[in-house]
């Protein structure tokens, strides 16, 4: 299924929020933490930061119209 530039801006932003909530997180003390018998260990900050630059990159491009934009130069 094709996703709309707006419903593909929704799904990144969605994301976005998601990994900011993750960094977050980990930032206040929540890397890794145990109930019980069950443990959890959230993503490693690195590959977060990385997959929020990505996602940025990509939510900047849909906003600013896609990869291809018209230009126009004036003379040599």
């Amino acid at each position: 299924m094709v996703m709309t530039p707006e419903e593909r801006l929704a799904q990144l932003n969605s994301e976005l929020t998601q990994v900011r909530a993750a960094i977050t997180a980990i930032l206040s003390g929540a890397q890794e933490y145990r109930i019980g018998s069950r443990s959890l260990r959230r993503a490693d900050l690195g590959l977060l930061y990385t997959e929020r630059t990505r996602l940025e990159k990509e939510i900047a491009e849909i906003e600013n119209g896609g990869m291809f934009r018209t230009a126009y130069f004036e003379g040599r």
